[in-house]
């Protein structure tokens, strides 16, 4: 949508094609239906927050950065508010009133809107594109802009046509896999705990090294196959290539509490309830359900009396609240994914137009290219930002159809 905007806004007649019984299917589920819309960040920042190819947005970025997103958006009659961590919303909390103005945009521009899958792009005699040819039709164009996603959600749409017409014209594919994913983990742990959301813990996620790679603080939930909740998926993004990592998730149960304080709250409960039972103690520092299985990591019997915990049944306790791992097999199906890593390599792209390199008059747009970020309105400012420079670069051929 940004990029017929964009090309319309220059006197191009635009053809869209769309699968979907209505534009922005999967836009109007961003944000659990609020839409985060972008981040209000400038250039600098845009790029410390992208996970893979910054360098490739550079340009994009600095045509249309967060704050001028803001800009286009409120000068199409959304009013936005910028929340925690810079993330910005409709003031609405509506998702559909933002593809709602896009579309009404698109109309006023006469971008001609077709419902039709798009199957294959076809080549003229001297290798540029000529047409495309859809489930439903042909239509003849100077520029053809893929902007058809990844393959996370495809009930949304998103089932990988644009790499299969991507690579019938010579384009290659970095595999798609998933970021701002949940995570599974064979740890029993997590079946035991099934359906237990965690707030305000600390989250860090290392290597096999033993080396801090992610590090947050936030809400997580355990499930059947392991992990999932906010600061899982924004965790997931810093975990690359499972076939040569391992990793494990390291959950701090008492951020709020130094060292020092936990140990006096311990100190100070076991004073209190001498002849209470060690579960009991445990009861009083996590939710139910976690109770058997921070007694069973400790080790202890939950039937000791708090009067017979020894110091090191008690320094057990403070490091398995304050270190609760959590060892991770890999990341759910792409399919369960917010965003799709991998895609059309940037080294076959045009960072400033976003035409391919191998293809002249095919332009790429958004998730489809192999360039992703962390969470927080990031990676719809990636769709917007290079949606506008395929926009723009598009146009300068005067598209016309038939």
């Amino acid at each position: 949508m940004m990029a017929a905007i964009t090309a319309a806004e220059q006197g191009a007649a635009v053809t869209l094609l769309e699968p979907n019984e209505r534009l922005g299917k999967k836009l109007n589920i961003t944000g659990k239906g609020r839409c985060n819309v972008t981040n209000n960040a400038g250039l600098e920042e845009l790029l410390a927050h992208m996970a893979r190819n910054g360098r490739f947005l550079y340009s994009a970025f600095s045509r249309l950065d967060g704050r001028d997103t803001m800009a286009f958006f409120e000068s199409l009659g959304v009013p936005l508010k910028t929340e925690r961590g810079n993330r910005v919303f409709p003031v609405s909390d509506r998702s559909f009133d933002v593809s709602s103005a896009l579309e009404r945009r698109l109309r006023r521009l006469n971008v001609r809107i077709l419902r039709d899958r798009a199957v294959a792009v076809t080549l003229d005699g001297d290798g540029a594109v000529n047409r495309v040819v859809g489930s439903g039709g042909q239509y003849s164009a100077e520029a053809v802009i893929l902007a058809t996603g990844g393959v996370s959600y495809p009930a949304t749409g998103s089932t990988g046509d644009g790499y299969r017409i991507a690579g019938s014209l010579g384009h290659t594919l970095v595999k798609p896999v998933g970021s701002l994913v949940p995570l599974t983990s064979d740890d029993p742990c997590c079946p035991a705990m099934q359906g237990l959301g965690l707030k305000n813990v600390g989250v860090a996620v290392k290597n096999q090294k033993n080396k801090t790679v992610y590090e947050d603080f936030g809400e997580l939930l355990f499930t059947h196959f392991g992990l999932s909740g906010p600061v899982i998926l924004s965790a997931s993004a810093h975990m690359r290539d499972f076939d040569k990592n391992q990793y494990t998730v390291v959950i701090d149960l008492k951020p709020a509490l130094d060292d020092q304080k936990l140990e006096a709250r311990l100190l100070r409960d076991i004073e209190e309830r001498k002849n209470q039972n060690f579960t009991g103690l445990v009861g009083g520092l996590v939710p139910h359900s976690m109770i058997p299985v921070i007694v069973a990591r400790c080790g202890v019997d939950g039937e000791t009396k708090l009067h017979s915990v020894t110091r090191e049944q008690r320094r057990k306790l403070e490091e398995t609240l304050r270190h609760f791992t959590v060892p991770v097999t890999g990341p759910r199906p792409v399919e369960e994914a917010i965003v799709t890593s991998g895609g059309i390599p940037t080294k076959e792209i045009n960072p400033t137009t976003m035409e391919s390199k191998i293809v002249k008059g095919l332009y790429f747009a958004g998730e489809i290219m192999d360039a992703d970020a962390y969470t927080g309105g990031f990676n719809l400012q990636i769709a917007w930002a290079t949606g506008r420079a395929a926009g723009l670069a598009a146009s300068g051929a005067e598209a016309h159809e038939s």
